[in-house]
């Protein structure tokens, strides 16, 4: 097995796990099957410098601190982040790894390009599969995994395999778009079909071949943006206009079904795309009724549901079959049926310009988190917790004056030209206009209560005059 360069593929908003997940807060950055997110998980299973060169994630610049401190929270190698000023699908993203991939490893170099939302239960069995794939695609093919399905599935695309190449690996007859129940129930009992995981394996001199041929723009558009783009902190940012100007298109569209060189390896590995909560009741432990059970839940003559909350208490009478998920703002009550409809709730508020499709009312920043408590004419309440050693940015308001009060921790407050410290139990004004900064100082989360008030409340109030994170 050659070595290989994992590039993980971040975007997505992971729209059918909603209220959950986010666009600001996917579900690739949320632990929903085990104690790590699935990022993490993804980063992971390519950590063995034996066998992986460090990974390259590219991600939304929205996501890039929660991105990257999910991965430095592994301990693994240092992460490659690009950064994508925009959604655009995969085939942008395949693109510039590739190119990237090539100059700083080689053409030769084999990439190995995987969803950063997928869930992968038998890492031996991913290893070995991830070893005939890397074998394969040093020798030219453009490889995907198909995953070997145990029921008539219709949330997934198919790959239909052609001739042998090896042991458990295969020439793509053809891709299959999702079917419906009759034809997913044909193909499983046809046993020559899979289903497609979105994962590829491929030289960096292929790919570029292969778009070249079948995506010329993608490829322009992508080179571009690498011209254009620049380091942004420990990030490198693709240029903007350039990258905007890209197809928004998949690679499995761009390339994987129109070239004569794909390859699948079957593989049996314990794999989810975790595409919908009926995925996820799937994957979580069962109580005695069936159900999978989450945070501060009752249930009475409930069977087969999924219900989860993440603050309030939630009960469920008399119901079979269903998913409940409640946060801070919002409740999905949905039946197990129709989980992938969910995606069209998301729909309906993005056309509403409703916040909750785009964030949750806790909103994470480089230095930690603000969570809104309260609100109502001229106030706003908020809790504010700045990780150790981290700080605000220099700001100042023109609308709004505010009073910070340190429930725990200690806080050292610039407000103009003076320097506060600020303990437990203590507050501070900070009056319109004013130049300030909140620094946490200590070893432990700086916890505190921000009360503005003023006639206008919202985000874009603010002039930053020093910022440690370079935002503007």
């Amino acid at each position: 097995m050659p070595i290989v360069h994992p590039v993980i593929l971040s975007g997505g908003s992971g729209s059918r796990l909603w209220p959950l997940s986010r666009a600001l807060h996917p579900k690739q950055l949320i632990p929903l099957v085990s104690g790590r997110s699935l990022i993490q998980e993804t980063v992971a299973r390519v950590a063995d410098p034996a066998l992986y060169a460090p990974p390259m994630v590219v991600c939304g610049v929205e996501q890039r601190f929660q991105v990257a401190e999910q991965v430095r929270a592994l301990e693994a190698a240092a992460a490659d982040i690009v950064l994508e000023p925009m959604g655009r699908n995969t085939a942008p993203a395949v693109a510039v790894a590739a190119l990237r991939t090539a100059e700083r490893a080689g053409p030769d170099a084999v990439l190995a390009l995987l969803p950063a939302d997928h869930q992968v239960l038998d890492f031996a069995g991913f290893r070995r599969a991830m070893a005939l794939a890397a074998d394969l695609a040093a020798a030219g093919r453009l490889v995907t995994f198909g995953i070997v399905p145990d029921t008539p599935a219709t949330g997934y695309g198919y790959i239909q395999r052609g001739e042998a190449l090896g042991d458990g690996a295969y020439t793509v007859a053809r891709f299959v778009e999702k079917p419906d129940l009759a034809t997913a129930e044909a193909f499983l009992a046809d046993g020559r079909f899979t289903w497609n995981g979105g994962m590829f394996i491929a030289r960096a001199d292929r790919l570029l071949d292969e778009l070249a041929r079948h995506a010329p723009g993608v490829l322009d558009g992508a080179r571009a943006a690498l011209a254009d783009g620049h380091g942004d902190l420990d990030f490198f940012r693709l240029g903007d206009d350039a990258f905007a100007a890209c197809p928004s298109i998949s690679f499995d569209y761009a390339v994987m079904e129109k070239t004569d060189q794909a390859a699948v390896v079957e593989a049996a590995f314990g794999w989810s795309d975790v595409g919908a909560w009926s995925a996820l009741w799937e994957l979580s432990a069962h109580d005695g009724d069936d159900n999978a059970v989450f945070g501060d839940v009752l249930t009475h003559k409930t069977t087969r549901s999924y219900i989860r909350s993440d603050g309030m208490l939630t009960a469920v009478v008399g119901l079979s079959d269903v998913i409940v998920v409640t946060t801070a703002d919002a409740i999905l009550v949905a039946s197990m049926a129709d989980a992938q409809e969910v995606k069209e709730i998301v729909a309906a508020l993005n056309a509403a310009g409703r916040t909750e499709a785009r964030e949750h009312t806790r909103i994470y920043r480089p230095w930690g988190f603000y969570q809104t408590l309260h609100e109502g004419e001229r106030f706003k309440v908020k809790r504010i917790t700045v990780s150790p050693g981290q700080r605000l940015s220099l700001q100042r308001h023109y609308h709004r004056a505010e009073h910070w009060v340190v429930v725990n921790g200690t806080a050292v407050v610039t407000r103009d030209a003076e320097e506060i410290l600020v303990r437990e139990n203590e507050a501070v004004y900070l009056p319109l206009g004013c130049a300030h900064r909140l620094t946490n100082p200590g070893k432990v989360p700086l916890n505190l209560i921000e009360v503005q008030s003023g006639p206008y409340l919202e985000e874009d109030d603010i002039e930053r005059l020093q910022d440690d994170y370079a935002r503007t």
